[in-house]
């Protein structure tokens, strides 16, 4: 018998489509799911569908939903990672919708799944380079200030420290050896900052030969070991092809609350990085015995982005 038109697009479709009866049994598998999921309809139809593509974290979740689609005779949209036939994880967009029988009660729940992995991969990359320094790699000011609104956010917000760092002498390498040597001294500043970093906090570029690590909550001895590892990590040398290069920085501390604005946080760190920065440079003149001060320049208006 010639199929029918509605047969031969369930066929023919790429969309992974599947009938799930209100006991989690699978009434429907189409071609495209099984080559999904590696199996053939013989062995799809009447298995549970949470033990063929559902990732075993989301088993309860995933009976829930059925659950409640059946109760409520209504299925929301979802996304979710589903497992492969070879194990491997792919992320798909599910449209739900409900199935009743002839006298209107809902007994199935169908799944129209679209294979999203790659386009969010994609849209993943697109959002890191927009968020991202183009030199450096790592996350430009403007990224830093979006994280800092959202420490300090008054509701929501746990607030956070953050470690203002001026790289010191980094004009003389300019000067003496040309952008190129010193745009690969900022690269390898960042990724030497970077490795110092843990999960949640942030090395960013602030601009110029400028960076600020952010350190989420109320830590400040996580903050002052961060400090003493940034200033060791920047006081060892740096090769290049003119020989080794060797810097410093100046640190800027200032501990920030909820409710405070980032302009003002960064501030203030900013104020005491050139604190320490004149400070050093004063101690230094007496070491010289020349009587000179370096003079204190005031703190910069630092608008957000």
């Amino acid at each position: 018998m010639q199929p029918s038109l509605a047969e031969e697009v369930v066929a023919a479709t790429g969309a992974l489509l599947a009938v799930i009866a209100a006991d989690g049994r699978i009434l429907l598998a189409n071609p495209a799911l099984q080559r999904f999921t590696g199996r053939s309809a013989g062995e799809l139809l009447g298995r549970l569908f949470h033990e063929v593509w559902v990732l075993p974290e989301h088993v309860e979740l995933a009976q829930d939903a059925i659950a409640r689609s059946i109760a409520t005779g209504t299925a929301s949209p979802q996304e979710a990672d589903w497992l492969t036939g070879d194990g491997g994880r792919r992320r798909v967009a599910m449209l739900n919708d409900v199935l009743r029988d002839c006298a209107g009660r809902p007994y199935a729940v169908v799944t129209l799944g679209i294979d999203v992995t790659d386009q969010r991969q994609r849209e993943a990359r697109l959002h890191e380079r927009a968020e991202t320094d183009r030199l450096t790699g790592i996350p430009h000011r403007g990224a830093l200030f979006d994280t800092l609104r959202r420490h300090l956010d008054p509701v929501d917000g746990a607030g956070c420290a953050v470690l203002f760092c001026d790289l010191d002498r980094f004009k003389r390498v300019n000067d003496d050896h040309g952008h190129g040597v010193g745009d690969r001294l900022l690269s390898e500043v960042a990724a030497r900052l970077s490795d110092l970093v843990r999960p949640g906090e942030v090395a960013a570029r602030f601009g110029g030969d400028e960076f600020v690590l952010l350190v989420p909550g109320d830590d400040p001895d996580r903050v002052a070991s961060l400090a003493g590892q940034v200033a060791a990590a920047l006081a060892a040398p740096f090769d290049a092809a003119c020989g080794p290069l060797s810097i410093g920085v100046s640190i800027g501390v200032a501990a920030g609350r909820p409710g405070e604005t980032a302009d003002e946080l960064i501030g203030r760190a900013d104020r005491a990085m050139y604190g320490s920065k004149t400070h050093r440079r004063r101690r230094t003149a007496d070491d010289r015995d020349d009587g000179g001060a370096a003079a204190q320049r005031p703190g910069r208006p630092m608008p957000a982005p």
